[in-house]
């Protein structure tokens, strides 16, 4: 597979940080701008949204793939039990003490 950041100047880690910290927290194009400023990171806002706009879906594909390849944790068996989930029949008495 042929890398996605290769045609772009800045790192791969520069880009996903920037991308990740405007879809996570609720910040204009220009607060991101000038939070990376702060950081010594020069960008424009509108390098921002070409990015967010081209590796956006990228980010969310390999989030909703790690979410759902892994199992749930051990922790869970009483909501997958609600929920109408498979259970262990072994530990079903662990569950409900």
């Amino acid at each position: 597979m042929l890398n996605p950041f290769r045609y772009f100047n800045s790192s791969a880690e520069i880009i996903r940080l920037t991308v990740m910290m405007y879809i996570r927290y609720p910040l204009s194009l220009r607060q991101v701008e000038d939070l990376l400023f702060e950081r010594g990171i020069d960008l424009c806002h509108e390098t921002v949204r070409l990015w967010w706009n081209r590796f956006g879906p990228m980010f969310a594909a390999e989030i909703w793939k790690r979410r759902f390849q892994s199992e749930p944790p051990r922790d869970c068996r009483r909501l997958q039990l609600l929920r109408g989930w498979s259970y262990d029949k072994e530990n079903i008495g662990k569950i409900f003490t």
